[in-house]
């Protein structure tokens, strides 16, 4: 293993390099550059992760399948910011569902940029090389980068590296490109309905940031994505950009102990009596709550399937996370619902263990939102998705997951979203993703891709291999 530390010129023990993680503001962000602050960290280089002093703590409590306050190597920089009012979210408008109640905390990360900017320098001093990775959406927030000799930044994307080339290929407006009847399905989503315009603005007022970076990170790897990796570093060869597949991020060997603990979620006991494959596990993530009649056809459509389910019902994340509980309320559901599923489903009003969840034997497939953390974890771990897009990059993620990799199955159609999906919708994607020959195929395929994904990690194997030329490139 590399020794990272030397003595410098002045006589102080210096650090070879250390690397700072610089996160947005929101669950799925969080938690990516926290997992990867673990791989990093692996490689015995120190790992600084800022942020504020609520969403710092938010990271480290939801994360699963590790501890990371027993983490040697992970620091922790949590800065006071002003208050800022959010507003509620908002759950009327099926045409655009975009989390707007969280753009006020957005731009409130611009207070990071003092004391971001503080750590950097002291870290120069202290370091031959200071790494910033930080989230393409907080690149405002690392721009003194651009004035330090021995620094240099990574921008990180947080969604799939599909997404991003279709980006680039829409900007490019759709010129010609060799493959792309394999590459580019026909009926790609449109972005109507996918942002809110001030969220727009807000993107774009981070595009002008970028213009110093020294590379591209993705939590993917090559095994699910090497086609648009390939295309998105053609499409930057002239500008000496490097890209980076460094995915998974997620644990994929669960510690054996959890078993035994105490602390171990009751929704995983009542797991370990189901059969293999015999349970869906719905959850939409952080940052949409649904409206009282979309739940309502959930539950209906979900108990009509007469398939076991595990369903995580909560409201959407606010500010600050937990002040206050994110119970949807048990008056939304059916009158005497939890008794009628008794047996059948588990209800979880909390935060829940998901990659330890899909991990487990006994689920065979996964209602999602497809938000592309979620995805990777599902995809790591072989199981097949029910997809519902929301939002943001989500759409486009489940044209990837059912179209391309085909292990999965629309539930919602964007073209559609602003129809409310009905219980007969559900109950009939649950049947078909849990008990008929054309869910089995899926689950097959997804099984297939999962073991890749996990082997390719291995000593000598594409993903450990694009991880190892990572940690060369930023300690040469």
């Amino acid at each position: 293993m590399v020794n990272h530390c030397k003595t410098g010129q002045n006589g102080l023990k210096q650090q070879e390099v250390v690397v700072v993680m610089v996160p947005l503001p929101a669950q799925g962000h969080l938690n990516q550059l926290l997992q990867l602050s673990r791989l990093v960290s692996s490689y015995n280089i120190p790992v600084h992760y800022v942020g504020t002093t609520e969403h710092a703590s938010q990271a480290k409590r939801r994360v699963h399948g590790w501890d990371p306050l027993a983490a040697t190597n992970i620091y922790f920089h949590s800065f006071k910011i002003p208050p800022c009012q959010t507003p509620s979210p908002e759950d009327s408008n099926l045409s655009n569902r975009f989390p707007s109640h969280w753009l006020p905390i957005f731009s409130a990360s611009s207070n990071l940029i003092e004391p971001v900017s503080k750590l950097l320098r002291a870290l120069s001093i202290t370091s031959r090389r200071v790494i910033v990775i930080h989230d393409s959406l907080m690149a405002s927030v690392v721009q003194e980068v651009g004035v330090i000799p021995n620094a240099e930044s990574y921008n990180f994307h947080s969604v799939s590296a599909f997404t991003i080339f279709l980006y680039i290929w829409e900007q490019m407006e759709k010129k010609p490109i060799e493959y792309s009847n394999l590459l580019i399905p026909e009926d790609i989503p449109s972005l109507e309905g996918c942002f809110s315009s001030e969220f727009v603005d807000f993107m774009k007022s981070q595009y002008k940031y970028h213009k110093n970076i020294s590379g591209k990170v993705y939590n993917t790897c090559r095994v699910i994505e090497g086609a648009y990796m390939d295309l998105l570093e053609r499409q930057s060869k002239d500008k000496g950009i490097k890209h980076w597949a460094l995915g998974p991020f997620n644990p994929i060997k669960l510690n054996p102990d959890r078993r035994r603990s105490k602390s171990r979620h009751y929704c995983l006991e009542w797991l370990d009596i189901q059969d293999v494959n015999s349970v869906i596990y719905v959850s939409f993530g952080t940052s949409i709550s649904m409206s009282e009649q979309e739940i309502r056809e959930l539950a209906i459509g979900l108990r009509r399937s007469k398939q076991k389910f595990i369903w995580v019902l909560r409201d959407a994340d606010k500010e600050h996370v937990f002040n206050g509980d994110h119970d949807l309320g048990r008056a939304k559901l059916p009158k005497g619902y939890d008794d009628s599923v008794e047996g059948v489903g588990i209800l979880v009003r909390n935060w829940a263990p998901q990659v330890e969840i899909l991990a487990h034997p006994a689920i065979g497939g996964f209602m999602s939102h497809c938000g592309w953390n979620s995805c990777m974890e599902s995809i790591t771990m072989g199981v097949p998705i029910a997809a519902w897009p929301m939002h943001s990059d989500q759409p486009r993620n489940t044209v990837l997951i059912t179209k391309l990799l085909k292990i999965g199955i629309v539930v919602k159609d964007w073209g559609r979203r602003e129809k409310l999906v009905t219980s007969e919708i559900v109950e009939d994607s649950v049947k078909i993703l849990m008990a008929s020959k054309e869910g089995d195929e899926m689950r097959k395929r997804a099984a297939e891709l999962g073991s890749n994904v996990r082997r390719s990690t291995g000593e000598g194997e594409v993903s450990r291999g694009e991880f190892d030329s990572f940690i060369a490139h930023i300690t040469r």
